[in-house]
């Protein structure tokens, strides 16, 4: 198993270490975005005052949303275990840095990451981009076999498998999968410590 080599862990947030809340087909209505299209992409593509506008008003639904967090079940052991080993620890999330942040502190997380490995989307080019992951590797002076991105969506699967690093997928609702992006496939956080312990 390649994940047990692995040393420096990269983490989604959103639907990873949290319980998804967002709804985002009443966000993109909310920004007058096309359903189905990426937010961040699309908020890109408006012109300069819509596009302002329609940051600030994300960054507002989005720190609401924060407001509201709970951990994902097993997030914590998890966590605790990784810790305990003095493993790397990451966050790399299309949120701002300041939502990771109230985001990690309500869900009770915060204290598994050091701020300088929290990166959001005014860190870097956001997920699918490889170039958090770059980032942080480089942060840590880490290899590709040692590390591993995990997440519950595309983006993030793609981000890791671009970057060269092992990708786990938190799939809780048994939904759309990406074997080619893929190296181990999970249902809920506590599968993926019995498969790391």
């Amino acid at each position: 198993m390649p994940l047990t080599q692995c040393k420096h862990w990269i983490f989604d947030m959103d639907g990873t270490l949290t319980v998804s809340n967002h709804d985002f087909d009443a966000i993109r209505a909310e920004l007058d975005i096309q359903q189905g299209a990426p937010i961040l992409e699309a908020i890109a593509e408006m012109p300069a005052k819509q596009s302002r506008a329609a940051t600030k008003k994300l960054h507002d639904i989005e720190m609401q949303i924060a407001a509201s967090t709970l951990p994902q079940p097993g997030a914590e052991e998890l966590l605790e275990f990784l810790r305990i080993k003095k493993y790397s620890l990451g966050i790399l999330t299309r949120n701002a840095c300041d939502i990771a942040d109230a985001t990690l502190t309500q869900a009770g997380l915060s204290r598994y990451f050091p701020k300088e490995c929290i990166l959001g989307r005014e860190s870097c080019a956001a997920k699918p981009d490889p170039a958090g992951i770059e980032i942080l590797m480089a942060q840590w002076n880490a290899s590709r076999e040692e590390s591993a991105m995990t997440g519950d969506y595309r983006f993030d699967l793609e981000s890791g498998h671009r970057a060269g690093i092992h990708t786990v997928h938190l799939d809780v609702d048994n939904g759309e999968q990406w074997p080619a992006m893929t190296t181990v496939r999970v249902t809920t956080l506590k599968e993926l410590l019995m498969l790391i312990s």
